[in-house]
């Protein structure tokens, strides 16, 4: 029986870097395929002022000042007794509109839903126009309040 044998030596210390270059390969691949794989448009749900169909409006024209640059834009909600009929964007300057581009589409697009649903429960938006989207729904928040409010405080504001 003639078998060679062959003996290998290993450097502990190579084997060690190998190791731990081997590690942070894996999660960097890990780390790509997260952050490069299609995701899901997320939509954020915004849980603000509940309103149902027992709730009553004072009919009229509310509106709140939202200062952008030292420019006064205004948000106009026009409601009814028992429905928001509009809800509008004033004095929108060509200058604001160049400074936040995405004022305006994430402006109709909440003015669609809370006309639609009648409520500002269930309120979404895409994360890539997040900020200004709340922003713009405190806005109209406070003025669709305003008509909720007049009527809790008898009409005083």
């Amino acid at each position: 029986m003639s078998s060679k044998t062959k003996i290998i030596v290993l450097h502990v210390k190579e084997l060690i870097y190998t190791g731990i270059f081997a590690v942070l390969g894996i999660l960097f691949i890990v780390l790509l395929i997260i952050m490069f794989l299609p995701k899901e448009e997320k939509k954020a749900a915004v849980s603000t002022v509940t309103q149902s169909a027992a709730n009553t409006y004072i009919p009229g024209v509310y509106t709140t000042s939202l200062i952008l640059n030292d420019n006064v834009v205004e948000i106009e909600v026009t409601v009814d007794e028992k429905n928001i009929n509009s809800i509008r964007l004033i004095n929108l300057d060509e200058a604001v509109a160049t400074m936040y581009p995405l004022i305006q589409p994430s402006f109709e697009d909440l003015a669609d839903q809370i006309i639609t649903n009648q409520s500002l429960e269930g309120i979404s938006y895409p994360d890539d126009s997040k900020y200004t989207s709340m922003i713009l729904l405190d806005a109209i928040t406070s003025s669709i309040n305003k008509a909720l409010e007049n009527e809790d405080d008898g009409g005083s504001e």
